[in-house]
């Protein structure tokens, strides 16, 4: 993993001992002239060590002593995805090499979860526009999109991706998704490692904002569960201010009947003990009054259904 150390093996087989006086190790780049650490006895100068492996390559001599020439590689970056050769010669066999081998370094690191922005199209849009980013990542990944509805793969004509190497020779991706203009699209954005058998998928939906033309869209915070229960909770409180504004009017329709009754001639004046008399009395008091009915004159009523079924309470 880029950032950690590595140990490169190089062992004799057999257990055997050496004498580093009699020893010459070395390690380079298979294919270059590159070097990447050697021991030689009673020479430790690096000048010939290049110089991204002069602080970071080692090799141990107690360890060569035992036959064990492996090296150590500290703090990985992706330009150590190399094949490294270890060879190792005797002075006592007129520098015969006595032990040869090659690694094959593989270097990962792992991607950040992608991020997905809210689509962009404006009222009246056509077409909706996801971005999915997705940084310091190696080697180069594999990019993608899906319909999560089905897990279908989205067209990749639909897609443009930008993978770029950053300051740290890791990989930084953008991908663009161009969609048509569809309501409640789920998409997800997919980023996979296949040398870490990583695969991250980061995820928007788009939701209608208004009805009919020029809809906006944005990104969902919630699942489509929590989205249920949220509508739901909105309806019962609408319904339950409703409820409320109804049985108010209602309330105070029947104080000011009680107090206001229309007064014609040879109706009769009422009096606070005549404000308790049943509802017989009642309705000699107030025309259009029912007793037992619990509403005010019928010309209030209607008033207050229709202003029901006109929708004077969604105004303002």
């Amino acid at each position: 993993m880029v950032g950690s150390d590595v140990r490169l093996g190089c062992v004799y087989p057999g257990g055997s001992s050496f004498d580093l006086n009699d020893l010459f190790v070395y390690w380079q780049i298979s294919g270059s002239n590159t070097v990447v650490a050697y021991f030689l006895s009673g020479n430790s100068s690096v000048d010939h060590v290049d110089s991204r492996y002069r602080s970071r390559a080692h090799v141990s001599g107690d360890s060569m002593k035992q036959g064990d020439f492996s090296l150590l590689l500290q703090d990985v970056t992706p330009d150590d995805a190399q094949t490294f050769r270890c060879l190792v010669f005797r002075e006592s066999l007129k520098l015969g090499k006595v032990l040869e081998v090659e690694i094959r370094l593989h270097v990962a690191a792992n991607y950040s979860m992608p991020v997905v922005s809210s689509p962009g199209g404006g009222p009246g849009a056509w077409e909706l526009t996801f971005t999915c980013t997705s940084t310091n990542g190696y080697p180069r990944p594999k990019v993608y999109w899906i319909n999560k509805t089905d897990n279908s793969l989205l067209p990749e004509a639909l897609q443009n991706h930008t993978v770029s190497v950053n300051t740290r020779g890791l990989y930084d991706v953008v991908s663009v998704l161009t969609l048509p203009h569809t309501p409640g699209v789920d998409v997800g954005c997919c980023i996979e490692n296949e040398l870490l058998s990583q695969n991250l998928t980061g995820s928007s939906q788009a939701l209608a904002a208004s009805g009919g033309a020029g809809e906006q869209f944005t990104e969902s915070p919630v699942g489509p569960a929590g989205r249920r229960r949220l509508e739901v909770s909105a309806m019962a409180i609408a319904l339950s201010v409703l409820m409320v504004a109804a049985a108010v009017t209602v309330c105070l329709g029947l104080g000011r009947c009680r107090r206001r009754c229309p007064r014609h001639p040879g109706d009769q004046t009422v009096t606070p003990e005549q404000e308790e008399l049943p509802d017989q009395a009642a309705q000699s008091l107030c025309p259009g009054h029912r007793p037992g009915s619990g509403r005010p004159p019928a010309g209030r009523w209607t008033q207050l259904k229709g202003g029901l079924s006109q929708g004077w309470w969604q105004r303002g």
